[in-house]
Formats: C-alpha cells, structure tokens, sequence
C-alpha cells in the first residue's frame, strides 16, 4: 500500500502542491484568496447603470432650475412691492409683527415658499417608478425559456436588477476559457513520460515513439507492462534513474509517474465497495467503474481515473493515509523512504528540475498545447533522513512564526520545491460548448470586442481560440511573450503599434501572458491600451486573478468609459466579475462563487448572446423612454 502521511510528512507534500497549482487551477488557494480580494472591489451592490447616473445629472440640472426660478421669482417680488401700493394692498394687511421682522428672514421665507410653491419640476416619483420597473421587469430574464439549460436544470439567474439596461450598452466583453468557453469535461487524451509520448485508444496506453521493447514504436505500453505484477518491488525502489536503458527501467518511470499523478490531488471518493478495484490486469475494463471520484477540479478527476485506467488505483483516505492500489495491490512505502510529489504548469516546474527528459518534454508539451490541450508537468524529489528532518524544521518554524509568516513559508516551499527529477507532462481535453463560434461571431458583429482571460498555456489558449472563432485564420496574430525588462517590453509594444498603422487594413489579434503584462501595465499603460484598441480580440494567457481584475479596470478608466461585461465561471474570476460594470456568473462544475458573486447567471456562454442582444436591447428602449415621459411630462406641467 502506498501511503503518504497526513501528519509532518504531508506538509512537503501539501504546502508544495498549493504553490505550484495557484498558478493554473489554485482551486483550494483561489477559494480562501477571494475573500479577501472582494474586500478590495467594489461589490454588485455598489454597481450603478449608466441610466441612473445620467438620471442623477438630469436632477441636477432640474435642481439648479428650481433654485433659480426660486431666486429670481423672490427678486421679482420684492421689485414688484418696492411701491408702498403694492407692498400692502388692501386685501392683504401685514400684521404689525411682519412690519417689523428683519429683512433677511423675510427674504428667506419668500425664497422657500417659491421652492414649494415650484417643487413639482423635480419628479420625486421617478426613482419609485424606475426602480419598480427595474424590478419588475427582470422577472422576464428568469421567465425565459431560451435561457433555460435543460440538461442541468437551470435557469437564468437576476441578482441585481439595477443594471437591466446595461446589458444594451456594453462594447467589451471578457470572458474566462476553462468552463466558460468550454465544457469543463476533462478527457484525458496524452502523456510524456521519460521524453516519449503516449496517448490513449480504447483504454489503452500506446507510444508514439520506439520503446525499449519495441521497434515500431506501436506497441501498447500497457502490453509492455504485463509482468509488472511480479516487479512489485520497483514500486518503492528508490534508485529511479531519468535515462533508463531497458525495459525494467522504463516500467520504473511509468510506475513512478502514474502513482504522482494518482497521489498529487485533492480527489474525494464516494463511499463504495472497492475489494476487487485492480484485481486483473492493466486494461481499462475494471477502473474506475467501481469508483466515483469528486474534485472541485475536473482536471485532476481525469487524471486520477486515467491512472486508475491503468493500474494504480486511488482508492482513499484512511485516516492521514492515502491508499493506492497497483495491480490489485495495496501498497507500503519503503521504510525510510521520503518521496514529494509535484505537479504544476510547465512554467513553475522545469525551470527547477535537475534530471528526467526536460527538453524533450518541454517540445511535447509545446505539441500538446498546439492541440488545444491542457498541460501539466509531473515531477519529484527524494529526501534523505536528514533533509527530511531539515526541511520538517523549517516548515514548523515558519508556520509557528507570529510575524511575516506568508514570507516565510514562501521561502521554506521555495528551498522544498528544488533539484527536482521531471517525469513527464499530462495533456487533458476540454472541449468547447455548444454555439460558442455562433456566439462570438454575433458579438463582434455587434460591435462588441471580445478578450479572453485565461491561465492556459498561450499555445493552448491560441488553439482553443481559433476553435471557436474568437481568432480566425486571417487574422494577423501579434505576440507579446516572454518580455523580461521594461525597455524591452516598450520596444516590442512600439513594434507591433507600427505593425497595426502599416498593415491597418488587416484585423489584427493580439496575445499577451502574464507577465508581459505586468510589464505594460506598471510603465506603458497608454502604449498597450493603443496597441489593444486597434486589435479586433485579445488573448490574455498565464494570468493570476488579480490581473485580469486590473486589465478590466485600465479599459474602464480609459478616456471612452466604455461599458464593460466580464462572464466567468469558477472563484478565481470573481474579482474580474466584480470589476467589470456588469458581472455575469457561469453555474458550471467549479462552484458557485462565480454565480453567487455576479449581477446574472446562467448556465452557458451562448446564452450571452440573447441576454444582451434581446433583453438588453428591450431594457434599454423601456427606460430611456420611461425617463424621458417623466421629464416631458414635468416640461408640460410647467409651461401651463
């Protein structure tokens, strides 16, 4: 049985894991992030629509009017009783105390009778009116049939009607990819392992590449692996070597890399019966019919049935272990034996890994990502008695620290997560919703311009785009990639700013990471903003939650003040929601922050399109023509 401790043992192994998958899925640190990011943004509540605040102007003016009508009818009045005459005329004697009260308080009482005696220009009734219309009127986007998602019940959400007629207005949209534009259904599809590439037909693991045991390179893995059942030792073997040169080497490296990829997760199981779970031989017939796993990310569910697919088996927590069946076997670990395991994007792990295939791993990964497939990098490290004890010292002192604790755990998860031995990448399909091309095409055809924010890999964001229309192939695609200075990223925005004016007849598409990004954003706001504006869409890739907040609010602030939509579906898009003038939640597999933090939810991307384009529109026409009957109606009572 293989077991990983809970206890001390399980802080190398959890502490490293968080840091490492913040950057692509984070959803166990994203969900404790949230809190406090929504503290730092405005909430739905604070949100005001564009009518109201025309409206607030329109009162303003009416209100300066009443003042002077107020004003000038007190002047008047006091010139017209300047004549003893008519200062009192017969009908209408002062008393003795009004001939000998002071001026200014007479001049102050004239002035407020003419403000109640004139009152009826401002329409205290409009807010009443517009606000009951607001609320009336969003009971037609939860009545409508069109925007109901037969398959998981749901219907469209309102969560604050005061932004009805925003939905007409909006001119950018930003949408997340993973469970936005697409299904969120993980499907695990390929594998590197040691520098060579497997991928999976009919529950079998095949190599693309020449084997140890096979010429061809067409020969199953799982075929190669038929007396691994009689190898058992190898499990915990600590002599792993990254270059194997037979096959029992290279069924070590398989061995290896699937028990990371069954161990290095947050999957749950339900209660089941799972005494015959791997009883037979490697082939995809016995797992995981008899288990169900729940995750909170759909990524780490498809890794964990493919494992179990072939061979090793997840099949729980008991107590602070975690059990791991290979070949019907339970598994011990090696007295002694200290393993941590790593999974996390190609970006945070290669650079600190030591050994294993990482150039060839590195290409296969790029060839991943250009199927449109999500990647992730598998690697580990083997500690000795004393770095263990070390390391264990480290990690009690920095979580026992009253002061800049966050710092110092950084720090001891930085020295942990180092000299690592890489065993290979994970490629996952995500496949894209339905009618999202339809969608995005009617979006751009209404003017609106589309940017994806997304923390993919750029060249599985790119093929994913190009998939569902948001890049087409003409298109002339502008990169800024990899940017490491602030003059070097001012250079290459200069670069593609003169691209865009001498090819400015050709729609342009722009695709930035992460921390490129950080780049322009920190010195060159105004050169990226002109480069973004003549780009018909833009593809943000490698990017943290917060930085897709901040890309929403530099279009905000920009000199347009154009309106802003933001649609996302999982806690790590809930500050961009919440940013964005109208925040529209997806009720996908990730959650319900998403939803519960937005101004709309629904259950699928197309629905944007008749959200906007129909109830927007109609929104829009109702109130506008509501406050302008109000105000012709105050017109009327004033000139008669």
């Amino acid at each position: 049985m293989t077991e990983i401790p809970l206890g001390p043992e399980s802080l190398l192994l959890r502490g490293a894991r968080l840091k490492n998958t913040k950057e692509i899925f984070g959803v166990a640190v994203y969900t404790g992030m949230e809190t406090k990011m929504a503290l730092n943004y405005k909430s739905k509540s604070q949100k005001r629509s564009a009518v109201e605040k025309s409206m607030n102007t329109f009162l303003i003016i009416y209100l300066i009017i009443l003042i002077s009508e107020a004003i000038i009818s007190t002047i008047l009045k006091y010139t017209w009783q300047a004549e003893e005459k008519w200062d009192e005329p017969w009908y209408n004697q002062k008393t003795e105390h009004q001939r000998n009260s002071s001026k200014i308080l007479k001049f102050i009482s004239d002035f407020l009778a003419f403000l109640v005696l004139y009152n009826f220009i401002i329409p205290i009734s409009l807010y009443v009116t517009v606000e009951l219309q607001k609320f009336l009127g969003s009971f037609f986007i939860g009545w409508d049939l069109d925007l109901y998602h037969e398959e998981s019940d749901e219907k469209a959400q309102v969560n604050t009607s005061d932004l009805n007629e925003e939905l007409g207005q909006v001119e950018y949209v930003f949408t997340d990819k993973t469970g936005t534009l697409t299904e969120n259904e993980m499907q695990f599809r390929e594998c590197s392992i040691n520098g060579t590439k497997y991928q999976e037909i009919n529950g079998r693991l095949v190599s693309e590449g020449p084997t140890p045991d096979s010429s061809d390179g067409n020969l199953s893995y799982l075929t190669s692996l038929a007396h691994l059942n009689n190898l058992s030792h190898l499990a915990t073997s600590s002599s792993f070597r990254t270059s194997p040169e037979n096959g029992t080497e290279l069924i070590k490296e398989h061995d290896l890399f699937f028990k990371a990829v069954s161990l290095c997760h947050t999957v749950q199981i339900s209660s089941v019966q799972t005494d015959s779970i791997g009883d037979g031989p490697w082939q995809s017939s016995f797992a995981p019919a008899q288990l169900e796993y729940y995750a909170s990310s759909p990524d780490e569910k498809a890794l964990v049935e493919a494992a179990a697919r072939f061979g090793i088996v997840f099949v729980g927590n008991s107590g602070e272990i975690m059990e791991v069946k290979t070949l019907g076997k339970l598994e011990r670990t090696g007295i002694g034996e200290k393993l941590l395991f790593v999974k996390g994007a190609e970006s945070s792990i290669l650079p600190e890994c030591i050994g294993g295939e990482i150039e060839k791993t590195r290409i296969h990964v790029d060839e991943f990502a250009l199927k449109g497939l999500r990647t992730l990098c598998m690697a580990y490290r083997q500690f000795t008695s004393k770095e263990y004890e070390e390391i264990n010292r480290r990690l009690f002192e920095a979580r026992t620290a009253l002061q800049q604790r966050e710092e110092k755990l950084a720090g001891v998860f930085q020295f942990i997560e180092k000299d690592l031995i890489l065993l290979g990448a994970t490629a996952v399909e995500d496949k894209l919703q339905d009618k999202v091309r339809e969608t995005i095409e009617a979006l751009r055809m209404a003017g609106i311009k589309v940017w994806v924010l997304t923390g993919d890999k750029h060249e599985t964001a790119v093929s994913v785009s190009l998939s569902c229309g948001h890049f087409h192939r003409t298109m002339n695609i502008l990169e800024l990639l990899n940017q490491k200075s602030d003059s070097e990223c001012a250079e290459k925005l200069g670069q593609l700013a003169r691209r865009i004016r001498e090819d400015h007849v050709i729609q342009h598409g722009l695709v930035v990471d992460g921390t490129s990004l950080s780049l322009a954003l920190r010195e060159h706001e105004k050169l990226f903003m002109d480069v973004c504006r003549n780009c018909s869409a833009v593809m943000c890739c490698r990017m943290a939650p917060l930085q897709k907040a901040k890309v929403i609010r530099l279009i905000k602030i920009s000199p347009e003040k154009p309106i802003t939509l933001a649609i996302g579906d999982g806690a790590n898009d809930v500050s961009m929601i919440q940013e964005a003038h109208v925040g529209i939640g997806i009720m996908g597999k990730e959650g319900r922050q998403a939803a519960r933090n937005s101004d709309y939810a629904i259950a699928r991307f197309k629905f944007l399109s008749k959200l906007l384009f129909v109830h927007g529109h109609f929104y829009y026409i109702r109130i506008a023509t509501l406050v302008q009957y109000f105000f012709y109606k105050v017109s009327l009572i004033e000139i008669f």
